[in-house]
């Protein structure tokens, strides 16, 4: 029997969350989007999330659809047509997407920066004067993720990548499906990231190269992530995503 692995989380905002994403790890210019590309790369993710049987939200594959019109109208060639008025002109289809992402980036700035005012804020208490002496170290400052769950998604693009070519060498094989816990496999890698004392390297958490196995260690990550007891780190673009334990 097929087992389904359903999670909904916070993470996924939304399809233009996830263009801007591509945006700016792909150094894009917000004015000139290169559809062709854009498409191509916001496909991978929508193909990844289905090899993955996440939910995938229906305003995902409706920007999909969006994206593959929008690059088939722009490879058509262009048919010169004598117009009377400036205003009968065809807009560049990229406009309108342009114009979304440039609302979506504003809103989503202004909220970053209200939450970032709100934890300031959350920092500051009011309390009888003490002996400042008595203190002998300030508490640890959790640090915060730099690594999305875009990130983590290209991430698992590459090890299913993997998967598929080693599944294609074996011929006359037939793999069994292991039906694994989420929670035992959550178990393990917090097991996992304790041992190691450190940071541990995200492919590494995928030993098994069954499908399976992948997809419950990435549904387990996604719930550890959820919970706040763990977090990952890619310091640039394109670099390993390290996942680091949270500490309280």
């Amino acid at each position: 029997m097929k087992q389904s692995y359903q999670v909904k989380i916070d993470a996924f905002e939304g399809p233009l969350d996830l263009l801007l994403h591509l945006i700016n790890q792909y150094e894009i210019d917000i004015y000139g989007i290169p559809v062709a590309d854009i498409t191509e790369q916001y496909m991978a993710y929508i193909h990844t999330m289905q090899q993955l049987e996440l939910d995938i939200a229906s305003e995902y594959l409706v920007m999909a659809a969006s994206l593959l019109a929008m690059k088939s109208q722009m490879l058509l060639p262009n048919q010169p047509i004598e117009l009377d008025d400036e205003e009968d002109m065809e807009e560049d289809p990229r406009e309108e997407l342009m114009r979304r992402l440039i609302e979506y980036r504003r809103y989503k700035d202004a909220a970053l920066l209200l939450k970032e005012k709100e934890e300031k804020a959350d920092r500051i208490y009011t309390k009888p004067p003490s002996n400042l002496d008595a203190y002998q170290e300030e508490q640890p400052v959790i640090r915060k993720g730099e690594g999305s769950i875009y990130d983590m998604l290209g991430a698992m693009a590459k090890i299913l990548k993997g998967h598929r070519a080693t599944n294609s060498k074996r011929t006359g094989t037939k793999v069994q499906r292991d039906e694994i816990p989420i929670q035992l496999r959550m178990s393990e890698i917090m097991d996992h990231i304790d041992k190691s004392g450190s940071a541990v390297k995200f492919d590494d958490l995928f030993p098994q190269p069954s499908r399976s196995h992948i997809v419950v260690t990435f549904m387990a990550l996604l719930e550890l992530m959820k919970g706040n007891e763990i977090y990952c780190v890619q310091e640039k673009h394109f670099d390993e995503l390290l996942v680091y334990k949270m500490e309280g």
